[in-house]
């Protein structure tokens, strides 16, 4: 196997700074250094060393295209959302497991899901 892990995730975001609000704030994501690559944009910290890059750019349209965060209690992470305002599906058994999702939106419409396995 080539690959050993997941390092980044790529969201286009129309707007940096709210996304930024919506993805530290809400989600707990930390900020980090990021160098100036000549357009706007943003790296956030999940734990585990991964990390989520934001893009300013044209957002594309939502063709089932998703980031899936791995969550401890999926109960307390959707009523946190709600608390936030956020507009949350679920959460709801995944097929004949024991796991749960939930779905939601950032601000422009990314499909973000949140997954207790």
């Amino acid at each position: 196997m080539i690959v050993r892990d997941l390092h980044h995730v790529s969201i286009n975001v129309t707007d940096v700074e709210r996304a930024v609000t919506f993805y530290a704030e809400v989600l707990g994501l930390v900020p980090l250094p990021r160098p100036d690559f000549g357009f706007d944009g943003a790296w956030l910290a999940v734990d585990g060393g991964r990390q989520v890059h934001l893009i300013q750019a044209d957002v594309p349209a939502d063709l089932g295209q998703h980031v899936a965060f791995e969550v401890d209690d999926i109960e307390v992470a959707v009523t946190s959302l709600r608390e936030h305002g956020v507009d949350v599906h679920g959460p709801v058994p995944v097929g004949d497991t024991s796991a749960r999702q939930a779905f939601l939106a950032d601000p422009d419409g990314n499909r973000l899901e949140l997954n207790q396995p």
